[in-house]
């Protein structure tokens, strides 16, 4: 065969930029160069990435929490050309996936409250077949979600996004999704007292703010909705294998969900993978008869590079004992960043639990720093987390994001497997950068900037 990957890479690398405006998003590739993100990353290991002229990045985005076991890690890359050299029969579909049992056991082993295993694709696939499990075994049409949550942007799963951003010009969207504030207990029991909820998915920390469960609220959630007959259903697909410092976070609170959602990281970072597991009696109630089994399915779920990736990332987190290591390292990189932004006025909170961690900002006391944060959140209400983003970037070369829309909160997401030089990077460059921000000097040139093109563009101006 003539094709030759490496070689269409060597030719046509520097087309990136081009090719993804031509044909794919071009706004994306608009902010990209507006925030001076638009970088030539040639090669992944780790933690890290590298550009074409060799420079090294620390990546805190971790693909939205994929890599948690770093980019391109040995033990999961030689499972998948294991699978490749064995010419296995996969997705024969009258058949059944020896990869599938095994992953589905070695899962259902961590949780053993659970008893199935229904594979996927990706987090939003979870959240689609978990609303049909749940309408499937109650037989009632209403699904309870919080505000500010994110279950991924197909349209079921949408329909539980607590984000009007993300909502807005996709409507109407699935009837019987009924929203409640998060850590509001009261507001959950009067959504779910008229017994027609079929279920309550909730993420036990939000992903949009690294929002934290108030004390009790989980156990009385979960408490309530055995009480009313309403299935509780964790989504982990950002908090699970590890991300929290236990294997799913709602082990924090002991809690048993009658079922857990997962993705992202169980991919290792390469293969598309999601799992919904969950207890028999609701998995019997979609597979009732023989008739109805190939009621719901997916065309590649189960397919072997999935299922050897999910093996050997279970694999990874066991031999390495990352879970201990995200608990420990994690814990100990908060306080870190306690210590060292506590004193700034424009910090107001630095929260999380192992490597899922959030720094929030807000008005400071002075008054000349009030003016110029308030110039700012006129604009954009997270506009200021980019006068730390991008020197972040620019100067420490650590990638990292704001949490959410409108929200002045930046979110860590480390791979598992960043080590102590890693997390001194990390706590060093935020206190750089944060320290010149309460500096007012030329990094507010950059925050005018950033606030006329926010100005322009909320006034339809290109």
């Amino acid at each position: 065969m003539s094709f030759d990957l490496q070689q269409v890479i060597a030719q046509r690398g520097a087309e990136k930029f081009p090719l993804f405006d031509r044909y794919l998003n071009g706004q994306l590739v608009r902010v990209l160069k507006t925030i001076g993100y638009d970088v030539d990353y040639v090669r992944g290991e780790g933690p890290y990435l590298f550009d074409a002229a060799g420079n090294r990045y620390l990546d805190l985005l971790s693909g939205f929490g994929v890599f948690a076991m770093g980019r391109n890690h040995p033990a999961v890359a030689a499972a998948l050309r294991q699978v490749l050299d064995a010419q296995l029969a996969g997705m024969v579909q009258m058949d059944v996936s020896l990869l599938a049992g095994l992953l589905a056991e070695k899962l259902i082993a961590r949780l053993p409250y659970l008893d199935k295993a229904f594979f996927c694709n990706s987090g939003a696939e979870a959240v689609e077949g978990a609303i049909k499990f749940a309408r499937a075994a109650t037989r009632r049409p209403k699904i309870i979600y919080c505000d500010h949550a994110f279950h991924g942007l197909t349209v079921g799963a949408l329909s539980l996004n607590g984000d009007e951003l993300f909502r807005s010009g996709f409507e109407p969207l699935l009837e019987g999704c009924v929203r409640v504030p998060f850590n509001d207990i009261v507001a959950l029991e009067r959504a779910l007292k008229a017994n027609e909820v079929a279920a309550f998915i909730f993420e036990p920390i939000q992903g949009k703010g690294v929002n934290l469960p108030a004390d009790g609220y989980l156990q009385e959630a979960q408490r309530l909705c055995r009480k009313h007959g309403t299935l509780f259903v964790a989504d982990e697909i950002q908090t699970g294998l590890g991300r929290t410092g236990t294997f799913v976070a709602c082990d924090h609170w002991d809690l048993t969900p009658d079922m857990v959602l997962l993705a992202k990281a169980l991919s290792g970072g390469f293969a598309p993978v999601g799992a919904i597991l969950m207890r028999r009696a609701i998995f019997d109630k979609m597979f009732d008869r023989m008739d109805r089994a190939v009621v719901h399915g997916s065309t590649f779920s189960k397919n072997d590079m999935a299922m050897a990736a999910g093996l050997a990332t279970l694999a990874v987190l066991e031999e390495e004992r990352l879970i201990e290591r995200s608990a420990d390292l994690g814990e100990r990189l908060i306080a870190d960043l306690r210590a060292r932004l506590g004193g700034f006025e424009f910090v107001k909170n630095v929260r999380g639990k192992g490597m899922m961690i959030a720094i929030e900002f807000g008005p400071p006391k002075s008054l000349k720093l009030r003016a110029a944060y308030a110039m700012l959140d006129k604009a954009n209400k997270g506009l200021f987390c980019q006068l730390i983003l991008i020197p972040l970037f620019k100067k420490h070369r650590i990638l990292a994001q704001v949490a959410g829309h409108a929200m002045p909160v930046i979110k860590l997401l480390p791979p598992l497997v960043i080590d102590e030089a890693d997390a001194e990077w990390i706590a060093g460059a935020f206190e750089d950068v944060v320290g010149e921000s309460h500096a007012l000097g030329a990094v507010w040139d950059l925050g005018r900037t950033l606030a006329g093109h926010a100005l322009k563009n909320r006034a339809g101006v290109a």
